[in-house]
């Protein structure tokens, strides 16, 4: 049922010229150019020179840098320390509220 169809070549039509006969060309040698100079490579990295000047600005920024973080890192820990610490009194009002009113009963 599901057979495959093989194409099959059609045959030329029309009529068919022979090949054209193909003269032989002279090769002619140029001269050769001389071959270009050599280009020095600019080297890969270029060294870093710091002046004093740079070497204490790098470090002023270093500092600041630091202390930055520092001061952030220290104001979430005080944060966290004092929302622990109004959680804690407040669950100790509340338990304390809770046994007066018991004893009341």
């Amino acid at each position: 049922m599901l057979r495959p169809k093989i194409p099959t070549n059609p045959m030329p039509t029309g009529i068919v010229t022979p090949p054209a006969a193909i003269e032989p060309t002279t090769v002619v040698q140029q001269p050769v150019a001389p071959a270009p100079t050599p280009v020095v490579p600019a080297p890969a990295r270029t060294t870093v020179q710091l002046t004093p000047g740079a070497v204490v600005a790098l470090v002023g920024c270093g500092t600041a840098v630091v202390l930055v973080v520092g001061a952030v890192l220290v104001s979430m820990l005080l944060a966290v320390a004092i929302t622990a610490a109004s959680l804690a009194i407040c669950a100790l009002v509340i338990r304390s509220l809770i046994t007066a009113d018991a004893k009341r009963r």
